[in-house]
């Protein structure tokens, strides 16, 4: 249970989590003030960080906030909800640390084997790399990586967006605009799906069957500092983090500094365009 001079496991992950809330406010104006003043209570109060109350108000609210959008609610919105309700529940009990390691193993475990079995089976365009070759070229939020890692130039990427932007209903290219794919680009598509869905797919064996927690660590850490610095969905990563943080001992202090640094490390992918000054030295 967290305490006004630990910094325990539990303590970390929940402040983390307050943290996320109040860097990435959510929901209608009737949801997002109740969020943002829950988790600076958490921050500001010990006894409001270690309140069950508090964690199921939060999982109320941000259920709220997915009903107001449902079902157009970001993934990762839905597994903060799991989250907070997990901790409200886990601190009811009688050893809340053993039993949020629990809860966020199994809820780790089971998000990445839900992401593994849409995009193995239940995704024909994700695959044969359909997914990745499109979203690379429309995304803006995936643009530099186009250029940076796919070798096209500024104009080869405004021409592939042109070319692949929907027309208007009944209309069609006499001649359609050629698509330019660089084998750069190709290969970084091949490696993102295949690096992606394997990656998933051993985070989600080791959090399920139990593995060593170095494996478990390990895995998840790399998961995250791969994958967020070019996919801009920083929630999902701290998400990950705060969960995996609480399958720590207390003992682990190197291994808690860690998991904290890739958190903050998350948060400079978010906020500073590093592909696109890299993008600038390299004119």
């Amino acid at each position: 249970m967290p305490t006004s001079t630990s910094f325990s496991s539990v303590d970390t992950a929940l402040r983390l989590t307050a943290i996320a809330l109040l860097l990435r406010p959510m929901g209608p104006w009737f949801v997002r003030p109740a969020l943002i003043a829950a988790a600076a209570l958490a921050l500001i109060y010990p006894r409001a960080l270690a309140s069950a109350r508090l964690w199921g108000a939060v999982a109320l609210l941000i259920a709220f906030r997915i009903a107001d959008d449902w079902p157009l609610a970001d993934n990762h919105i839905y597994l903060l909800a799991y989250w907070a309700l997990a901790i409200a529940l886990s601190l009811r009990g009688a050893a809340p640390p053993a039993a949020l390691a629990h809860n966020s193993r199994w809820l780790i475990g089971l998000a990445f084997a839900c992401a593994v079995l849409w995009k193995a089976v239940l995704a024909p365009d994700f695959l044969d790399g359909r997914f990745f070759r499109v979203t690379l070229l429309t995304d803006p939020r995936f643009g530099e990586a186009a250029m940076l890692i796919g070798g096209l130039s500024q104009e080869e990427l405004v021409a592939n967006r042109r070319a692949l932007s929907p027309l208007p209903e009944g209309a069609a290219w006499q001649t359609p605009p050629p698509i330019v794919e660089t084998p750069r680009l190709r290969a970084l598509a091949r490696a993102s799906t295949w690096g992606i869905l394997l990656l998933e797919a051993a985070v989600a064996v080791a959090m399920l069957a139990s593995a060593p927690a170095w494996i478990r660590h390990a895995l998840l850490l790399v998961f995250c500092l791969v994958t967020y610095a070019f996919a801009p969905v920083a929630g999902f990563g701290w998400v990950l983090l705060v969960m995996g943080l609480t399958q720590t001992s207390d003992d682990d202090v190197w291994l808690r500094r860690l998991y904290v640094a890739t958190f903050l490390v998350i948060l400079f992918y978010s906020e500073v365009p590093w592909a696109a000054l890299l993008l600038d030295v390299m004119a």
